[in-house]
């Protein structure tokens, strides 16, 4: 009997910790594996990689029904999540272009971020998408200012002035500013492209988005 419970204890354990060192969103990560394992990915494709504004961006290929798209969005991740896995978000893929929306949650996940450290983040994720990918296009859409982060909108827009800057001095690479469109004609953010979380957009955010992010688009 003593034996048997020390099996089970030991199991476990063994259990409790393999799901303790499980790194943030890997789950996320393997559900996207088993998605490519069971359907090889359009080559040539437009990958898009970032945070929840992709991931709940279900219907994306509506919006863009003569490209490929091929959405590998996780939500709540921040740039280091896709440093990360940088790996695992590349290795599976052909892309013709890269596509990133990411960073609010940097700046959520910790207050005290500065804006300096935000564009570090993303010049470490851009060079590692380079080592994989040196000539294809690659793009970053602007921080957008949602209402319920209203209190990191001084450092998000010096973040989207120091990438906006960065990516004019790359190769086949663009800035997507999505902020001036998100404005009323007072240059107010329009609150009424939110949800009720006032963090993620209405169709009718995604079409001004579309309309922004197609003359980019290969």
């Amino acid at each position: 009997m003593k034996k048997i419970f020390s099996v089970f204890l030991l199991l476990t354990i063994t259990f409790f910790f393999s799901q303790e060192k499980k790194p943030a969103f890997w789950e996320d990560i393997q559900h996207f594996k088993k998605i490519d394992h069971e359907t090889t990915p359009p080559k040539n494709a437009i990958l898009l990689i970032g945070s929840s504004s992709f991931t709940k961006w279900t219907d994306v290929s509506q919006y863009f029904p003569d490209k490929a798209i091929i959405n590998r969005g996780f939500g709540g991740s921040r740039l280091i999540d896709l440093t990360y896995y940088a790996s695992d978000l590349l290795e599976s893929y052909e892309p013709k272009q890269i596509i990133i929306y990411c960073g609010e949650n940097d700046f959520a996940d910790n207050p005290l971020l500065s804006y300096k450290e935000l564009v570090n983040r993303y010049k470490t994720f851009y060079k590692k998408i380079r080592e994989r990918f040196p000539s294809i296009e690659i793009d970053y859409i602007s921080i957008k200012y949602s209402p319920s982060r209203e209190q990191f909108w001084p450092q998000m827009k010096m973040a989207n002035k120091k990438i906006s800057q960065f990516m004019k001095k790359e190769k086949h690479a663009e800035f997507i500013d999505i902020t001036t469109i998100m404005q009323d004609q007072n240059g107010n953010v329009r609150t009424d492209l939110f949800l009720e979380d006032r963090l993620h957009l209405t169709p009718e955010g995604y079409q001004l988005w579309t309309s922004v992010m197609k003359p980019y688009m290969k």
